[in-house]
């Protein structure tokens, strides 16, 4: 059966606790809900999915995805989401190449929204004002949010046959909603 939104907090939040983890998890989620819009998809299970996505990091940081797929079957996950999950970390501390949208989209948001949230943090309205503009000249500066791993986000655009700024576009239009809960209202 497919995942629930419900069925992704139940089981993330029993593992995840750190705020930072839970955050991360949070811009994922809706940052993939906007790309199942773009794509046509089915909204609720793409942001499942993205809450779901690192399910096994904050226990594994040095072994992440290795505790996922046997964890996640047993607890009824489908095969398919499993898999979905195991691809974001495709070329990093996975074997699983995404080949779905819903796959390719989440290997890309997960790096990106990392920038998308230190771009909105630097903001007095966060990211409610946050234009596109703003956010690919951070994109190009190698020194802002060096931690996330540019080359990475271009590999999955290209996956998806789509341009970075366009991806972005998506995320941060999807993320501006829910702004208050991804503690991105900036300080004004």
């Amino acid at each position: 059966m497919k995942l629930t939104l419900e069925r992704a907090k139940e089981l993330n939040d029993a593992q995840v606790t750190q705020e930072h983890l839970v955050l991360h998890a949070k811009n994922v989620m809706y940052a993939m809900g906007a790309m199942a819009d773009y794509f046509g998809e089915d909204r609720e299970h793409w942001m499942a999915i993205g809450y779901l996505h690192d399910y096994d990091y904050e226990k594994y940081p040095d072994e992440h995805l290795q505790h996922t797929e046997k964890e996640l079957l047993a607890q009824g996950v489908d095969e398919a989401d499993v898999r979905a999950i195991l691809s974001h970390g495709w070329g990093i501390c996975s074997d699983v190449k995404p080949e779905t949208n819903l796959e390719k989209s989440l290997f890309t948001v997960d790096e990106l929204t990392g920038i998308i949230q230190a771009c909105a943090r630097m903001r007095p309205h966060g990211i409610t004002d946050l234009e596109l503009k703003s956010f690919m000249k951070k994109f190009k500066d190698k020194k802002f949010a060096a931690k996330c791993d540019r080359s990475l986000i271009q590999s999955g655009c290209e996956m998806l046959g789509m341009e970075v700024s366009k991806a972005a576009e998506i995320c941060i239009e999807g993320m501006k909603p829910f702004a208050a809960d991804i503690g991105l209202l900036g300080t004004e």
